[in-house]
């Protein structure tokens, strides 16, 4: 990996590409660190050591994700998260709606206008999510009510409340608009894909504070010995990413006017994790709903349910929290899968185009056959997903239940930042690939 780096900084269009992603990535950060209009930074500082990081469900998505800007309520506070859940939703009703699925199928055309829908799409969310935050905010309700003597939104400053609140919520907007804006630069521009680049940078940034939060309170041994669970972690991630099952594909030979096609052999490759990280974040936002129901409840006189899913369902430590949080991954990957690999699809594809399977007749018994295999593949990618996102929940029970809710060397932390890392390095090589065929050419 480090020798593709190395010649790609010896190649100059590649050398520009790089620099170009890495002035983007500072540009992101600054963002993720400069304070919204209204907000209190010191008063936000105090807070942050008073909870100490003990945030749960999906505050704890959303603050990873966004390099820990959420809980700051900076101007880039909602990070990507906006266009995560905004792509989802479109990936999902493309199986429900006609116009989108005929809108996929036109290529290039059609796949543009599907990116114009997600911007939008990612826009009204970002009003959402953004009056959401900020509603919790001047409730204290995001620092779980812990910081009432220190107002994050300061009140009996001259301005109106009202406009304030305007003002917080039209900049965390468009904060998610130019993050939008800054991956799509990425992409177009510079290395990699620029969603997963910021994502990456994201949680890469958190990890120096929370290893060195680890080495204060237990020592080095057991920051030591941290370090080397990651790599094995790491490399296990790695190993898996990897493995994939190729399905071999015989294509005929034909005469089309007086030119010879086909005669090829290839291959389908079918990977063991099929669905990547998607199935972590259902998950991880289905189970932030118990958390939500407990606002409903009466806090200050808490019954037999509302301690029952305080202790089971919103505890991360919690034997029933972890049992369930295992089974939604595993029922979320059978989804997901299913609706994104279509076996009928790829078989009347495969036959239209002259491809087979050896061994097998095309058409129904072909679609048959290829979801037979992923069946069978899908299991050992949902096992490994659920041991992978529940590996934080043992970090709490082994290192400190209050003090380590966001630790981010484990579960999706690990899934996103080994996934980005191999995928670029991949895109990289494949450049410099390019390039020296070029010049062999010359």
């Amino acid at each position: 990996m480090l020798s593709a780096f190395l010649s790609a900084f010896r190649t100059p269009d590649l050398r520009k590409k790089l620099l170009f992603t890495v002035g983007i990535i500072a540009v992101y950060r600054l963002g993720a660190t400069l304070p919204s209009p209204g907000v209190s930074y010191g008063n936000v500082q105090k807070c942050l050591d008073s909870i100490q990081g003990d945030t749960t469900g999906v505050l704890n998505l959303l603050n990873l994700f966004s390099g820990g800007a959420l809980l700051q309520l900076s101007v880039f506070a909602l990070g990507i998260m906006p266009y995560i859940t905004a792509s989802i939703i479109l990936q999902l009703l493309t199986v429900v709606i006609p116009r989108l699925e005929q809108l996929r199928k036109e290529g290039q055309a059609g796949q543009a206008k599907i990116t114009q829908y997600t911007r939008y799409l990612t826009l009204g969310l970002g009003v959402l999510q953004a009056s959401a935050f900020v509603a919790l905010a001047r409730s204290g309700q995001l620092f779980q009510n812990r910081c009432d003597q220190f107002p994050i939104i300061p009140t009996g400053t001259g301005i109106p409340d009202w406009l304030t609140l305007a003002i917080l919520v039209m900049t965390m907007t468009a904060g998610t608009g130019m993050v939008m804006w800054l991956g799509e630069l990425i992409t177009d521009r510079g290395v990699g894909n620029g969603m997963s680049v910021l994502i990456f940078t994201s949680i890469a940034a958190r990890l120096p504070s929370e290893g060195w939060q680890i080495k204060t309170s237990k020592g080095w041994d057991m920051f030591a010995l941290v370090i080397a669970l990651v790599l094995v972690v790491i490399t296990a991630v790695t190993f898996i990413e990897q493995a994939q099952r190729r399905i071999p594909v015989q294509y005929a030979k034909r005469m089309i006017g007086r030119r010879m096609y086909g005669g090829t052999s290839t291959y389908i490759p079918l990977k063991v994790n099929q669905a990547g990280v998607i199935p972590v974040i259902f998950g991880s936002s289905l189970l932030y709903l118990p958390q939500l129901a407990l606002q409903f409840f009466d806090q200050n006189d808490p019954g037999k349910t509302q301690a029952w899913i305080q202790n089971n369902l919103v505890n991360p430590s919690s034997p029933i929290y972890i049992a369930v949080y295992f089974l939604l991954i595993i029922f979320f990957t059978y989804f997901y899968v299913s609706i994104t690999f279509n076996p009928t699809e790829v078989a009347d594809n495969m036959k239209k185009y002259g491809g087979f399977v050896p061994g097998i007749r095309p058409g129904k018994p072909t679609a048959d056959y290829l979801d037979f295999i992923l069946s069978r593949i899908t299991l050992p990618g949902a096992l490994y997903l659920g041991i992978i996102s529940i590996l934080p929940n043992f970090f709490f029970i082994w290192l400190d239940n209050q003090q380590y809710q966001n630790f981010p060397f484990g579960g999706t932390a690990v899934l996103i930042m080994v996934g980005v890392g191999l995928e670029t390095v991949k895109q990289i090589e494949s450049q410099l690939m390019q390039r020296n065929y070029e010049g062999f050419l010359r």
